[in-house]
């Protein structure tokens, strides 16, 4: 469950984690950070170690929700990839904080905890694999580029974010998102496919994409 307090818990030990690691951090400079007590701590978290596994799960549960909820909404492949690429970009923005850690702080996760991570990274690994090779299967996407190394090439594009972007950058997360969804459908998506595809097909508001 979330309250007010545990979400100024996770937000203050953010900052103090991006500031001076995980191990530089004690309870008691969260608790006195957020201005609460180590009861107030201990009731939303077991330990520090459990607090570093939320902020972990947060953003990698987001990501995974979404997808899932896409190729559940969608039956083209077409459509669920660019929406999973959108949704994927766009957490780079919603939990830069959350990432931070996560890449500067992610080898203290505890063996439970890394063993849970690592299981919802998969999943997501194998969502994008099985949209890849449902589009080649229906004759949407290009059968001649193997699915595992087109699904890891998605995969470090678009983690590869983290290290340039910036909220404050020329372009939005929504503007990266759609060139990054440009890039990579022009790359899959079968030529006969792509000259049927209509910006209705593709994009549900709006859409960059062009031959």
């Amino acid at each position: 469950m979330r309250t007010d307090l545990r979400e100024k818990i996770i937000q203050s030990s953010l900052l103090l984690f991006e500031k001076k690691g995980f191990h530089g951090v004690t309870v008691n400079e969260i608790v006195a950070d957020v201005g609460t007590s180590k009861g107030g701590f201990y009731h939303h978290f077991t330990s520090k170690d459990e607090l570093l596994y939320v902020i972990h799960d947060m953003f990698i549960t987001y990501v995974l929700e979404k997808a899932m909820y896409a190729i559940n909404l969608y039956e083209s492949p077409t459509r669920k990839l660019r929406a999973i690429i959108k949704d994927f970009v766009k957490v780079f923005d919603i939990y830069k904080p959350h990432i931070s850690v996560f890449y500067q702080e992610s080898i203290y996760l505890k063996h439970e905890y890394e063993v849970i991570i690592k299981e919802k990274r998969d999943c997501f690994k194998k969502l994008i694999f099985h949209t890849i090779k449902e589009g080649q299967e229906c004759g949407e996407f290009r059968k001649d580029l193997p699915v595992e190394i087109t699904g890891m090439a998605i995969l470090g594009m678009v983690n590869w974010t983290y290290k340039w972007y910036h909220p404050a950058g020329r372009n939005t997360i929504e503007e990266i998102s759609d060139i990054f969804v440009d890039l990579i459908l022009h790359a899959v998506v079968a030529k006969e496919t792509w000259n049927q595809l209509t910006s209705n097909e593709l994009s549900a508001d709006r859409t960059i994409l062009s031959d």
